[in-house]
């Protein structure tokens, strides 16, 4: 009877190991690219304008992103397009009487667990864009670069480019 048990605790032990992975808290998520924008301050200003550099920044990084199918094309791709990342967020600051500027890097960062749509992100460490406008010390928004789950919803909504490689299938076969 102890051997039955002990049979059926291994195969118990087993099968949560196979369906139920553990999280490799502190170890790079390879394969997500993250966007993490952080506000000059936490004044009504400053967060307001935080949300019309993400709009903009993410309506020049659609056609970019448009045929990327890859982690590291993605990261490849943001970084040689900073200049292009940081002129938009500065235009956008610029045009609405702020005088700090933005400054693109990618960097690997600690985030909490977020659910983007049907995919869940665990905590942990992730490699993202990250805009930090001014000091850079007021709340943030964050989201996803790579797969861009983020920029479907952008606000460019008459010339909105589709960069869901399943979306652009269903749409041949529609």
């Amino acid at each position: 009877m102890k051997y039955i048990i002990g049979i059926f605790a291994a195969l118990g032990l087993a099968l949560i190991f196979i369906f139920c992975p553990i999280k490799n808290i502190g170890q790079p998520q390879k394969e997500y690219l993250r966007i993490h924008i952080r506000a000059n301050s936490n004044s009504t200003e400053d967060q307001r304008v935080k949300y019309m550099v993400k709009e903009a920044v993410v309506d020049a990084l659609i056609p970019l992103l448009s045929n990327i199918e890859t982690f590291e094309d993605a990261k490849m791709m943001m970084q040689k397009n900073f200049d292009l990342i940081e002129n938009v967020a500065n235009k956008v600051l610029s045009e609405e009487g702020f005088s700090y500027k933005c400054k693109a890097e990618i960097d690997n960062e600690y985030f909490p667990a977020r659910t983007y749509d049907t995919i869940t992100l665990g905590e942990g460490y992730y490699d993202a864009l990250i805009l930090q406008l001014g000091n850079a010390e007021g709340d943030n928004w964050w989201c996803l670069v790579f797969p861009a789950f983020c920029f479907t919803n952008s606000q460019n909504s008459d010339n909105i480019v589709y960069i869901s490689k399943i979306w652009e299938i269903i749409k041949s076969v529609i």
